[in-house]
């Protein structure tokens, strides 16, 4: 399937279910969307119609009813991210969608148009802890735009880290991150982990690898952000998520690309969602 069609310029979408991964999530799309100039979007998935149709008020118990705590909780995230605005100093266009269905059919079509989606790592409590974690994975696949998985707070000044492989996407991922490092004022590290450089294929049709790929690559994302300062960094260490992980510990955000595969990410992202030291951001 091919990727949508998506607005670099677009609002700044965020996912809140109430849980403190997802108040770390409306955080960092508050300070985003406000160090980008950038509307914010804050997307409540209204999860009990799926399962039950008793939604309404309690007879004589005043503000109850899981339609009241869904509009509750979609409230907190809207004046959490007005709180972070205000601390910031900045005027935040602010807009408040409430959807009934489970969060990944919810944010992806809520987040149309957006440049970026952003959401907590898990969820709130088992269930639907187990809900929040698996639409990760599935938006990894399937977001209509660029998708900020937050597991920790911002690093204001910290470096923007990006993985670069030989897939043919590579090219998508150093936009993305030169776009981000431009938008923030802040450095670009580009990481390659090379592979076997002598069972590699030779030839004039034959894959940029090691060096050569990483040299172009730091190109492009000059050529895209000149006053950007970038820094290509090649290392030749297995197993290659592990080293890409390390290296860009320190960063405040690393750029992936997923890798599509039986709407699968690939081990790469997939391993970054669980163990990564900074924050990721998947593209497509």
């Amino acid at each position: 399937m091919p990727a949508p069609a998506r607005n670099p310029d677009g609002p700044v979408a965020v996912g809140y279910d109430g849980s403190e991964p997802s108040r770390l999530a409306v955080r960092w799309a508050a300070g985003h969307a406000a160090a980008t100039n950038r509307k914010l979007k804050v997307i409540h998935a209204w999860v009990w119609p799926v399962f039950t149709k008793n939604l309404g008020p309690v007879k004589g118990v005043e503000g109850s009813g899981l339609r009241h705590a869904a509009e509750a909780t979609l409230q907190e995230g809207l004046d959490l991210a007005g709180s972070v605005a205000a601390g910031l100093k900045a005027t935040l266009d602010i807009d408040g969608v409430i959807e009934p269905g489970l969060p990944a059919q919810v944010l992806r079509s809520a987040a149309e148009g957006a440049g970026v989606l952003a959401v907590g790592h898990r969820g709130m409590g088992r269930f639907l802890g187990q809900l929040v974690g698996s639409a990760c994975l599935d938006l990894a696949v399937h977001s209509p735009c660029p998708l900020m998985v937050v597991r920790y707070p911002g690093r204001p000044g910290q470096p923007i880290a990006a993985g670069i492989d030989e897939e043919p996407r590579h090219a998508k991922v150093v936009a993305e991150a030169a776009r981000m490092a431009a938008g923030l004022n802040v450095p670009l590290q580009l990481i390659h982990v090379a592979g076997d450089q002598h069972q590699a294929p030779h030839g004039r049709h034959a894959p940029l690898r090691g060096k050569e790929l990483l040299d172009q690559a730091v190109e492009l994302a000059r050529s895209l952000a000149p006053d950007v300062p970038v820094e290509g960094i090649l290392l030749e260490s297995h197993p290659v998520a592990k080293e890409l992980l390390a290296a860009a510990a320190q960063a405040d955000v690393l750029v992936l690309g997923a890798h599509h595969r039986e709407g699968h990410p690939g081990s790469t992202v997939s391993s970054a969602l669980e163990r990564a030291l900074c924050n990721v951001l998947i593209t497509r």
